[in-house]
C-alpha cells in the first residue's frame, strides 16, 4: 500500500530530530518521499489534507535550508582546497548498488556543484550521438575507487555533459580532469561550475571527440555519449594511443559491450551490468 502523507508526517515526527548535520543523507530521502506523497495527494479535499499539506511543506522548507546550509559548508572546503570530508563521507555512507537509478548522493552532488542553468538552448543532436544523461554519483566514486585514480593521471571524460564526473574526481583526486563535450551550453555551464569552486585541475573542452586531443589522457571514461561509426572512430583513436604507452578505458551503459568486444582491449574484471566496467590495453 503506498504511503500517505498522514502515515510519513507521523513517522517523521516520532523519528530522532533529523535538523542535525549529521542526518542529511536520512533528510534527502524523507524529502523525496515528502514529494512523492504531495505529489500523491493532489489538491486539498478537506481541511485536515489542507493542514497535513501545509505541514508537509513547512518540513520541506526547513530542511531544505539546512541542506543547502550544508552544501555551502561543503563548497566552502572545495573553493580552499582542503579535503571535503565531509562530501566524501556522504558519497561513502552506503553501500554500491548496480543500476542506472539515481540516489541522494546525486541530490547531494547536485546541491554542491549549484550549476547554473544553461545560458543557452540544447541543439539537436547529430546522427549517433546519444542524448545526455549524467553518470549516477556512486559509479563515478566507484570508478575513482577501481581504477585508482592519482596525482599522475588525467582523466578524459568523452561526451562529459554538465561536468559531474570531471569536477567529483578533481575535487576528491589530486588527478587532472578534462571534460570533452559537442554541445557549447553543457560546456559554458561546466566551466562556470569549475570557476565557482577554484578547481584548476578540471578544464572543459568543446569539440567532438573524433577530432579531440586525446594525448595526455591516461584513463578516458564513456557514458554511451555516441554510437555507430563515432564510436568506432574514438575507439580507434584510442587504440592508437594505446600502443604507445599504457591507458585504461572506462564504460557505462550500452556502449559496454562494443567496448568488450575490441581485440586490443582487457577487462579488468569481468563486466557487471550496471556497473562500470574498466579495460586496459593487452
Amino acid at each position: 500500500m503506498p504511503l500517505t502523507l498522514k502515515t510519513l508526517i507521523e513517522t517523521i515526527g516520532q523519528a530522532p530530530a533529523l535538523d542535525e548535520s549529521g542526518c542529511l543523507r536520512q533528510r534527502l530521502d524523507r524529502l523525496d518521499e515528502l514529494d512523492t506523497c504531495l505529489m500523491r495527494a493532489g489538491d486539498a479535499g478537506s481541511a485536515e489534507d489542507m493542514a497535513l499539506q501545509l505541514h508537509a511543506e513547512a518540513i520541506r522548507t526547513e530542511w531544505e535550508a539546512l541542506n543547502t546550509a550544508c552544501y555551502a559548508t561543503m563548497r566552502e572546503e572545495i573553493r580552499r582546497g582542503v579535503a571535503p570530508t565531509g562530501l566524501l563521507r556522504w558519497m561513502k555512507d552506503a553501500a554500491f548498488e548496480p543500476g542506472d537509478a539515481y540516489d541522494y548522493r546525486d541530490e547531494l552532488l547536485s546541491g554542491v556543484l549549484a550549476f547554473d542553468e544553461p545560458d543557452a538552448s540544447i541543439a539537436e543532436l547529430p546522427d549517433e550521438m546519444v542524448f545526455y544523461q549524467p553518470t549516477p554519483a556512486r559509479h563515478i566514486v566507484d570508478m575513482i575507487e577501481r581504477v585508482g585514480l592519482g596525482d599522475r593521471d588525467v582523466l578524459v571524460d568523452l561526451g562529459s555533459g554538465l561536468g559531474h564526473v570531471p569536477l567529483l574526481a578533481a575535487i576528491c583526486t589530486g588527478a587532472r580532469c578534462i571534460g570533452i563535450e559537442l554541445e557549447p551550453a553543457y560546456v559554458h555551464a561546466a566551466r562556470r561550475c569549475a570557476q565557482a569552486l577554484h578547481l584548476d585541475r578540471v578544464s572543459f573542452v568543446q569539440q567532438d571527440a573524433r577530432t579531440a586531443d586525446l594525448s595526455e589522457g591516461t584513463v578516458f571514461y564513456l557514458y554511451t555519449p555516441f554510437v555507430g561509426s563515432v564510436l568506432s572512430a574514438v575507439l580507434n583513436a584510442l587504440q592508437s594511443k594505446a600502443a604507445s604507452r599504457a591507458i585504461r578505458i572506462c564504460t557505462f551503459g550500452p556502449c559496454t559491450a562494443t567496448v568488450a568486444k575490441q581485440s586490443w582491449l582487457k577487462a579488468v574484471d569481468p563486466p557487471e551490468p550496471g556497473r562500470i566496467a574498466v579495460f586496459h590495453a593487452r
